[in-house]
This record gives structure tokens, C-alpha cells and sequence, in this order.
């Protein structure tokens, strides 16, 4: 039972041992209020009984003085003895009623029934000899008859009356002793009742101790264990919640062990890893910035061993024009940021600087108090050292080109002064010469000097590009309008190999943001490789469409032999002709690359896509913005 007790749930043990004494109490109550009511019942049938007792009494009194009455009448003939009669008359019986309710033996009933009929009889003869004057017309024997018989019944009347006393005394007897023993009995029962709530508060006291602080305090002890460190073992066979506490604790304690050891051992293992890294410097700061941990790589880089830095302030790395300020300012950043990240110069032990990239982390505990800061160092001098090379290189490779395009600058003038007087006089050449073999040699002398000149302006722009100086008008240019004027510039290049330019129709009112010139000046060199490149009788197809919403997309397709996909990486690469051995018509190698950079400065894309039959180059500029078009559309100029 103890097992089976010791096992229950706290809950049920705590219902159980508070119910334990209540119950006995709530008994002891019970019997008390009983033996309470038993003792009333038979005080109230006590009671009674005297009640009848004194209305018998009070009947006898009440018939003796009715005929006492009657005799003086007799003897006297005086009306005023009669008053006690008629006092008498009227009480019988409304007594006699009274008598009658209380009653509840049977017995008692029956002979208070006959008691009745007595006293109606004897109240009769009382009532003829109160009629005197009647009973003397009779005669003296008449009246001596009458008494005679009256007294009769009055005899048998007090027999009765006197056994109904004895019976209501036997009764009352009887009934005094069952209510002193309803009265001892009480009293025994609230002594017992004590004592079983005395008993039951014992019992409730064992088992809570027993099962709960006995547990309680063996549990408080093996926590303490715990505590520190120790495996406890928890010898509690229940199974409550306590047993279970119990096991856990002991779980626990095993678990915990466990990681503790697994903790030294990483511990240990980051130690080791912490001390073996050469290249980083690794160690500790507390609050303050004094050096608490050392590793072999802060050693290598600043030349301190451990046993010569531990405890100093780390502020002894810096500079004397920086110590004052900035290792403060560091730690006050990490600590209000988390971390902190910077580069500059730091002292080695022998004085000589290095260059650091060095990483400040605040460290806290569980409560966010700061316990310290872990800095991490590592020596980039020589990355500096490679980064200052090369922006003096980079220094030096915009001092060249911005030489080379002054040289181009001038040597484009200095070019296109004799150039054009080449061509002024082979054009008046040419307008004097008759025979057709000095026409073709002075024609030979304008293609080459326009070709020459070709050459000069599209040199200049890729260097007016390269060095940012190319200067753009990008506005809303209609597209069919643009591509239209190259159309018809690029139609006289078509003669030789016969080959047809088709415009395909797209959507109307579709305007891009470029420079007209520039643009124009692409459209151009497209067509113009899309004609020179193509096979002959073959034809070139010029769409344009919107892609994205706000883009729009002009294409240059050919009917050639497309670009190897070997070659296509070097189709914008300035000077490199892609199949210039298949054909033998002049060119510069500059075209698609200068017409590349123009459409990049005009925000847009040049791309190329081989296609079945053929090759076909894309350009891709921003849509024109509606309120713009809906102003050029009114002839209104945008600010």
C-alpha cells in the first residue's frame, strides 16, 4: 500500500493526504451533529411526556373540582358554587384534545379514549344533578341513585386517570434513561472524534513526510552534488514526479559530465588551433585593453613573446601620433557596434612598422555584460606594398593614354591638313583628266585619302571615348525616321554585289533616347558590314520591335555566312577584321568596337546572334519617355 501510495502523482499524494484528515473530521461531525439530534429527539419525548402528565393531572384536578362544585350546589342551592363547574365543563375538553396530540403510544390512546367517554358520562350525571329541582320531583331515592352512580364512574375514572399516570411515568422513565444515553453516547463520540482527527492530522503528517519532504531533502542534496560537478545517483525506486525528478537529476548529471568533458577537449583543441595559426595574430583584450591571451602568430607578426605582452595595454602597437586616440576610439566602436574593422600602421617589437587589417569583436556574458574583446591581426604590408604599385601604375597608365590622345589629337590636325589638300587636288584632278587610266588612278588617290580619313575620325573617337570626353546630345529620336536616312545612305554600297536592304515595318511612334549623329553613325557601320560581308544577290533585313516595355530593339540581319562561334569573342575587339581574308574591300577594324562604346554611352546594348542563313547584329535603347514623345509629337522643345 506504501508503494502504491509512494508511486501516485503529487497531486493525487497532496488530494489524498489533505482529504485524509478532512474526511475524519467531516465523520467526527456527522456523528456529532447525529448524537446532537438523537439527544433533542429524546429531550423533546421527555417533554411530552411531562406535558401529558400535567394534563392529566389537571383533568383529575379539573373532574375533582366540578364535582366538589356540585356538592355544595346540592347541599346549599346556592348557583355561585357552580362556577367552578361550568369552569370545568368548558376545560375538559379542549385538555383532553391537548392530551390527545401529544400522545403516541397506542396504549395511551385507547385509555384516553375511554378516559373521554368517562368524563363525558360523569360530566353528564353532574349536569342531571345540577337539574335539583327535577331530581327532588323524583324524590330523595331518585337523587341517592343518581349520586351513587355518578360516584361510580367518577371511581372508574380515577383508575384510569391513575393508570395512564403510571404508564406515562413508566414511559417517562424509559425515555429520561434512552436520553441520558443519547447524551453519553454524544460525548463519546466527539472524544473519538478528536482523537481519529487527532490520529488522521498524524497520519497526513507521516505521509507527507514520508513520501514528499524525506524525497524533497535527498533530492536538495544530490542538486547540490550537481552542483558541483559530480555524478550523483538518485536511489528512488517511485515513480511520481519526484522519482522522475530524480532520474533526471541523475541524467543530467551524466550529460553534464559528459559535455564538460567534450568542452575541455574542444577547449583544448581550440587552444591548440588558436596557438598554431602563424599567419593571423590572435589574442584577447579585457574590458580595460590590457592583453590576456597570446597566440604564435601575434608573436611572429609583432615579435613579443607571451610572457613579455600578458597584462600590457595593446595601445603599445600603435603609432605615437595615433596611441593616444585611436585604440580607445576602436574599442568604444566594437563595443557599441559588436565589431570593428580597420587598416593602418602598427610597431613591431624592434620599432619597424607593418601595415594591419585588424578585427575588433566585444565579447559579453549571458547577462550582456562586457567581459572583453578578441582582436584579430594580420600583416598586408606586402598587399599594400602590391595595391601602391598599382594605382602608380594605373597613375601611370592614365598619364599614357591621356598622352596618347593628345598625341592623336594633334596628329589628327597635323593629318587632316596635308590629307585634305591630297583630296582637293585629286578632286580637281580628276574633273581635268580624260583618258580612263589616270580617272582610275586619281579615283584610286580619293578612296584611299577618304579611307585615310575614315580612319583619323574613328581612331579619335575611340580615344575621345577611352578618355571620357565624348560629348553625346542623347534626345528622342523616332527609330523608323533614323533608320530610314541610314537605308538610304547605305543603298549606293549595295550596286556591286546586287544585294537588297528590306525594311520590315513595326509599331508607329516608337522613339529611343540617343544621339541622332552617333546613332545614325551606327546604323551605319551595321548596314555597311551586313552588305560587305554578305553573299552576293543576298539581302539585309532591318526590323524594330519594343521588348521589356521600355526598351526597344532595332535588328541588322544578313544573308552571310554568320562568325564562327571560335571567333565571336573577338567581335568587338578594335583593329581585328573577322574574315577579312574571304573578302578584299577596304576597312578599319573599328567599327563594330566604336559602335559598341557609343551605344554604351548612350545606355543601350550592342550584341551579335548566328541564325540560320545568316548573322544578325541587335541594338537595345531606352524607350523615349511618353510625356517626352507627346512633346516632340506637339513641336514642343523639353527643357
Amino acid at each position: 500500500m506504501r508503494l502504491r501510495f509512494a508511486d501516485l502523482p503529487l497531486r493525487a499524494k497532496g488530494i489524498v493526504i489533505i482529504m485524509v484528515p478532512l474526511a475524519l473530521l467531516l465523520s467526527a461531525l456527522a456523528s456529532v451533529f447525529v448524537a446532537d439530534r438523537q439527544s433533542r429527539i429524546a429531550e423533546d419525548q421527555v417533554r411530552v411526556t411531562l406535558e401529558i402528565q400535567s394534563g392529566i393531572q389537571e383533568l383529575h384536578a379539573l373532574i375533582a373540582e366540578a364535582a366538589t362544585a356540585m356538592r355544595g350546589y346540592l347541599l346549599t342551592g346556592r348557583t355561585d358554587f357552580l362556577d367552578p363547574f361550568n369552569r370545568a365543563e368548558d376545560r375538559l375538553p379542549v385538555v383532553l384534545d391537548e392530551v390527545g396530540r401529544r400522545l403516541r403510544d397506542e396504549e395511551q390512546k385507547d385509555r384516553l379514549e375511554r378516559i373521554r367517554a368517562l368524563v363525558d358520562a360523569k360530566v353528564g350525571r353532574l349536569e342531571l344533578l345540577k337539574r335539583a329541582d327535577t331530581l327532588r320531583a323524583g324524590g330523595r331515592e331518585d337523587l341517592a341513585a343518581q349520586l351513587i352512580e355518578g360516584k361510580q364512574v367518577l371511581d372508574t375514572l380515577r383508575r384510569e386517570i391513575d393508570a395512564m399516570s403510571r404508564r406515562e411515568a413508566d414511559l417517562l422513565n424509559a425515555r429520561t434513561e434512552a436520553a441520558d444515553r443519547v447524551r453519553t453516547l454524544s460525548r463519546s463520540l466527539m472524544i473519538a472524534a478528536g482523537f481519529l482527527g487527532f490520529a488522521g492530522a498524524l497520519v497526513a503528517v507521516f505521509l507527507f513526510s514520508a513520501s514528499i519532504v524525506r524525497r524533497v531533502h535527498a533530492l536538495k542534496a544530490q542538486a547540490h552534488l550537481l552542483s558541483q560537478g559530480a555524478v550523483v545517483t538518485v536511489a528512488d525506486p517511485f515513480c511520481d514526479e519526484l522519482g522522475s525528478l530524480g532520474r533526471a537529476l541523475e541524467d543530467a548529471s551524466v550529460l553534464l559530465k559528459r559535455r564538460e568533458a567534450d568542452l575541455t577537449e574542444s577547449e583544448e583543441r581550440f587552444r591548440q588551433l588558436v596557438e598554431g595559426v602563424s599567419d593571423y595574430g590572435i589574442f584577447g583584450l579585457d574590458a580595460e585593453g590590457r592583453v590576456v591571451s597570446w597566440n604564435a602568430g601575434a608573436e611572429r607578426i609583432t615579435g613579443y613573446g607571451a610572457e613579455e605582452i600578458i597584462g600590457q595595454h595593446f595601445s603599445r602597437f600603435y603609432p605615437a601620433q595615433t596611441r593616444d586616440t585611436f585604440p580607445a576610439e576602436e574599442l568604444a566602436k566594437a563595443a557599441r557596434d559588436g565589431r570593428t574593422e580597420a587598416e593602418g600602421w602598427r610597431l613591431r617589437k624592434d620599432g619597424s612598422r607593418f601595415w594591419s587589417h585588424v578585427v575588433v569583436t566585444a565579447l559579453h556574458d549571458e547577462t550582456g555584460r562586457l567581459r572583453g574583446f578578441s582582436k584579430i591581426t594580420r600583416d598586408i604590408t606586402e598587399r599594400k606594398q602590391f595595391e601602391e604599385a598599382l594605382l602608380a601604375a594605373r597613375e601611370d597608365a592614365v598619364r599614357a593614354s591621356n598622352a596618347k590622345s593628345e598625341f592623336l589629337s594633334r596628329m589628327s590636325h597635323e593629318l587632316r591638313t596635308p590629307l585634305n589638300s591630297v583630296l582637293g587636288f585629286a578632286q580637281l584632278l580628276e574633273m581635268d583628266v580624260t583618258d580612263a587610266e589616270s580617272r582610275e588612278s586619281v579615283a584610286q588617290i580619293l578612296r584611299a585619302g577618304r579611307h585615310l580619313l575614315s580612319l583619323i575620325d574613328e581612331v579619335l573617337d575611340m580615344a575621345r571615348i577611352e578618355a571620357g570626353r565624348m560629348d553625346l546630345a542623347v534626345e528622342a529620336q523616332p527609330v523608323a525616321e533614323v533608320v530610314d536616312e541610314a537605308v538610304s545612305l547605305a543603298r549606293p554600297l549595295c550596286g556591286k554585289q546586287q544585294i537588297r536592304i528590306e525594311v520590315i515595318e513595326a509599331e508607329p511612334d516608337l522613339d529611343v533616347m540617343a544621339d541622332r549623329r552617333r546613332l545614325l553613325q551606327v546604323f551605319l557601320n551595321l548596314l555597311s558590314n551586313a552588305v560587305k560581308y554578305n553573299r552576293p544577290q543576298g539581302s539585309v533585313t532591318v526590323s524594330h520591335r519594343t521588348i521589356d516595355g521600355d526598351r526597344v530593339r532595332i535588328e541588322v540581319s544578313d544573308t552571310g555566312p554568320g562568325i564562327p562561334a571560335a571567333r565571336i569573342a573577338r567581335l568587338f575587339t578594335p583593329f581585328d577584321r573577322l574574315g577579312a581574308e574571304r573578302i578584299s574591300q577596304e576597312g578599319t577594324g573599328l567599327g563594330l568596337a566604336l559602335s559598341k562604346h557609343l551605344i554604351d554611352a548612350m545606355g543601350g546594348t550592342l550584341g551579335f546572334a548566328n541564325r540560320e542563313g545568316g548573322a544578325t547584329f541587335y541594338v537595345d535603347l531606352p524607350r523615349a519617355p511618353a510625356a517626352m514623345r507627346g512633346a516632340e509629337a506637339r513641336g514642343v522643345a523639353m527643357p
